[in-house]
């Protein structure tokens, strides 16, 4: 359980770290613990389709503190796929949080006497709470009965498509899975409750789906799509890595020249895959490094560890700054499980210098990291031994810390992310946008 009162917490860090929004420090705390619902404030539309209000529609991770069966209402009735946050007594800006379920939580949706939504923190009401409305193009299904939510979600606000085209990872079992990740638990539980979950989701379905969110996205609100899934150590319908993905993004680029960013999170790869990628159409290229420290990273990364190893996996992010240059090679880091017991660091301090040390190297290089809040979802080694995730303390530093960085180095936010600023952000798994000065952002990816 959290601290019995919550508040003093947050309002001593909005204080003590004046520089950082006081919305970060809500949607940090939101993350990382997560949120409880009242019943009257799930969404309905479990299959995505119908209600006025976009679901949850698990795009890769849970991202929940209980698996499905042990949610109740939540899992059968589902939550958005995110809130935003505004005014009360902090006078939030519009702040977007991705919705991590939670029934333990201190934090709760509800309604008011008048049925009105807001966000409750021990008890009081400290913002009203908007709900993402359904978009016209979650109510057409493809032609074989598919929703468009199960084979390409929109998350952050309907900014970026989100396509999960391989819903496991080859990265298996113990001594290779990462240590805090839950995508192949996510597909276990989804099919064990009978829910659509596409494995390998197919080409085809891919482009009909984006030919209906095109269509019927006429504020263009969709900008970014990403392509991504789990690790590919042999093959995939007998394509590797660079060719698997690459070749979605080819017959995306093909049937829709430019439309959208394209993005890809697939592994450090070699050059010449690098370049397929960037061949086949990526504009952005994120290699993710997961965590810093080396020990940690052997540690929580032990397939990647022992199929490519933490200093030539940073080799390759540097190298292929050569095919997409440095400002479209985004490394994400999972920023939390530095402090993760039983093998993290004991401090805040600790824990802060090596994840600053890890962000000068990249940004000393040109290259911006960016970093999604850890939720530590209960199946994993790591969230079955930390339910309360890292202190909140942690994450509010490392906003500060990445700000400074940023300009220290004189780089602005990584493209592809949309606006920068409080009140303006929408990326929606951390706060790092939010806490980026507005008009400090990159607008658009450019190619190299």
């Amino acid at each position: 359980m959290e601290t019995p009162n919550r508040t003093a917490l947050v309002e001593d860090l909005m204080e003590r770290f004046p520089h950082v929004p006081r919305e970060a420090v809500i949607k940090e705390d939101l993350l990382r613990g997560g949120m409880a619902f009242d019943e009257s404030a799930l969404s309905g539309g479990a299959d995505g389709s119908g209600g006025d209000v976009k679901p949850k529609s698990y795009f890769i991770f849970s991202f929940d503190h209980r698996t499905l069966p042990e949610l109740g209402q939540a899992a059968l009735n589902r939550p958005p796929e995110e809130i935003v946050l505004t005014g009360g007594p902090y006078e939030l800006r519009r702040t977007v949080v991705s919705v991590r379920v939670n029934p333990d939580s201190p934090y709760r949706v509800k309604g008011d006497e008048n049925g009105t939504l807001g966000l409750y923190l021990d008890g009081k009401r400290i913002s009203d709470v908007g709900l993402p409305p359904m978009p016209e193009y979650y109510r057409h299904k493809l032609s074989n009965g598919k929703s468009v939510m199960e084979v390409a979600p929109t998350i952050q606000w309907g900014y970026l498509i989100y396509l999960t085209v391989f819903r496991v990872c080859q990265y298996f079992g113990a001594k290779e899975e990462c240590q805090y990740c839950d995508i192949n638990h996510n597909w276990r539980q989804h099919k064990a409750a009978g829910r659509p979950y596409t494995g390998v989701k197919p080409s085809d379905e891919i482009l009909e789906a984006l030919e209906i969110i095109d269509k019927y996205d006429t504020a263009k609100a969709s900008t970014a799509y990403t392509l991504t899934g789990g690790s590919i150590t042999s093959k995939v319908g007998g394509k590797d890595e660079a060719d698997f993905y690459g070749s979605y993004a080819k017959a995306i680029e093909e049937t829709f020249p430019r439309r959208w960013i394209g993005k890809v999170v697939a592994q450090a790869l070699p050059l010449d895959d690098v370049k397929r990628f960037h061949d086949y159409g990526i504009q952005i290229y994120h290699p993710n490094f997961e965590v810093w420290d080396k020990r940690l990273f052997e540690l929580y990364c032990p397939g990647k560890e022992r199929y490519v190893g933490r200093e030539e996996w940073h080799k390759r992010i540097l190298d292929s700054r050569e095919v997409f240059g440095a400002r479209n090679v985004i490394p994400n880091f999972v920023a939390g499980v530095e402090m993760a017991e039983p093998f993290g660091f004991q401090t805040v301090d600790e824990a802060i210098a090596s994840t600053h040390e890890g962000l000068r190297f990249f940004m000393s290089n040109g290259v911006v990291p960016r970093f999604t809040t850890w939720c530590p979802e209960p199946t994993t080694p790591l969230g079955k031994a930390n339910p309360q995730g890292a202190p909140l303390e942690y994450h509010i530093r490392l906003l500060e810390t990445y700000r400074a960085t940023l300009e220290e180095f004189g780089l602005t936010s990584p493209p592809g992310y949309g606006p920068a600023g409080p009140g303006r952000a929408v990326f929606s798994v951390s706060s790092f946008m939010d806490s980026i000065p507005q008009g400090a952002e990159a607008e658009a990816a450019t190619g190299a």
